[in-house]
């Protein structure tokens, strides 16, 4: 009986009794039912003799004591209701993992070569009692992903908002040219690991459980060499030099690490591709700043501008500069919005230009413009404008 079996079936439910049931409780529900779907009772029906055998199936576990506590053991290491789980290819029937049993175990849809046969070859001794029979598959040994690979880039803060292509120069493990990744001297052949029978994998015993790890022997490759390649000195891995174009998307951040599926370091025996982690490096820029999706400048405005109003032009970061209306009596300090002017969103959307208004004060006045100020301070003056404000300070 495979693991695969104890984790999909649920015996007691078979014989209708509890897990709690005694060996007695447990040989009585079987008679009842063996006599109710005896293949001699029903003669011709398909359907009872399906039945008999599975209630036949679940007595012969639950009746033996080593084997009902196995079973036992088994479920409750993958947690309750696994009754409801489906077989392999099938979707959950309630209470179940979300996912294929079938892909868990491995199977006829596993790939030729990957040298693994899922969690059932894990747990095939599990319980360390002998359950299971160990891997004789020979010198193919289990693909493996390749590496991850990580660069920098440093953009201009126009490229980071906009997007662009770059061009990375990446250094990452392959295949040895000279042994072709097998790590032996040309002219020689690895040999399977004797330890692992060339699955890559061991298992552990702790106690009562035995777990699977990488070979130590081997460490994780399911070969040997005795006369290793000079030079990759064995590891059957060398480095290699790269260049490939890779598309930045708009809107990126200083110090944010994007990730390029597959192009990392090249997998051995079949195996995937790693990724590609860069790190973005942004420059700043001398007039805009950024506020998450939203560019940030500050607009120097003249004095009189700013109490009496204006229309002003306002630069963008790619474009023509656009109209700003300042109305009068605006404060220092204070800021407006130009919408869809700001840093692309996913959505294809963008963001805002917020402008900052500064109010310039002149350092230096000819004798007419001192007049000038001079008859505006006359014609407005009038109460202390910080008179509330001391009085409050006096308060507290």
């Amino acid at each position: 009986m495979s693991t695969k079996d104890y984790l999909e079936k649920d015996y007691y439910a078979v014989l209708g009794v509890p897990k709690t049931a005694t060996a007695e409780e447990i040989k009585k529900a079987y008679r009842k039912l063996a006599r109710q779907y005896h293949p001699d009772a029903n003669q011709g029906s398909t359907e009872t003799e399906a039945k008999f055998k599975e209630v036949s199936e679940a007595y012969d576990v639950l009746s033996d004591t080593k084997r009902r506590k196995e079973y036992d053991e088994a479920r409750t290491l993958f947690g309750s209701g696994l009754g409801g789980y489906a077989g392999a290819g099938g979707a959950s029937r309630g209470g179940g993992f979300p996912f294929d049993l079938g892909d868990l175990f491995g199977g006829a849809n596993q790939q030729a070569g990957a040298g693994s046969g899922g969690i059932g070859d894990i747990f095939g001794g599990i319980f360390n009692r002998g359950g299971g029979a160990p891997r004789t598959g020979g010198a193919t040994t289990r693909a493996r992903r390749g590496q991850d690979v990580e660069t920098e880039v440093t953009l201009s803060f126009g490229e980071a908002v906009e997007g662009t292509t770059v061009s990375l120069r990446l250094t990452s493990s392959s295949a040895c040219a000279a042994c072709t990744g097998t790590g032996a001297k040309a002219g020689t052949t690895p040999r399977v690991c004797p330890t692992c029978e060339g699955t890559g994998a061991a298992s552990r015993n702790l106690g009562n459980f035995a777990f699977s790890e990488p070979c130590r022997d081997c460490k994780g490759r399911g070969l040997l060499v005795d006369d290793p390649c000079p030079v990759c000195e064995g590891s059957g891995r060398g480095k290699s030099t790269r260049t490939i174009q890779a598309r930045i998307p708009a809107g990126v951040g200083d110090g944010q690490r994007i990730k390029i599926k597959a192009k990392g370091a090249p997998g051995e025996n079949g195996g995937p591709a790693g990724d590609l982690y860069v790190q973005i490096h942004v420059k700043p820029h001398p007039v805009f700043g950024r506020t998450g999706e939203n560019l940030t400048i500050t607009v120097p405005v003249t004095f009189t501008e700013a109490a009496l109003g204006a229309e002003i032009k306002v630069p963008i970061l790619k474009g023509m500069p656009v109209t700003l209306r300042i109305p009068e009596g605006t404060p220092n300090g204070r800021t407006f919005r130009v919408r869809g002017r700001g840093v692309a969103r996913k959505d294809g959307t963008k963001g805002d230009l917020l402008a900052t208004v500064e109010v310039l004060v002149p350092q230096q006045l000819e004798d007419k413009a001192r007049g000038a100020l001079e008859e505006f301070r006359d014609a407005t003056a009038g109460g202390d404008p910080r008179a509330e404000l001391i009085q409050q300070a006096r308060s507290e």
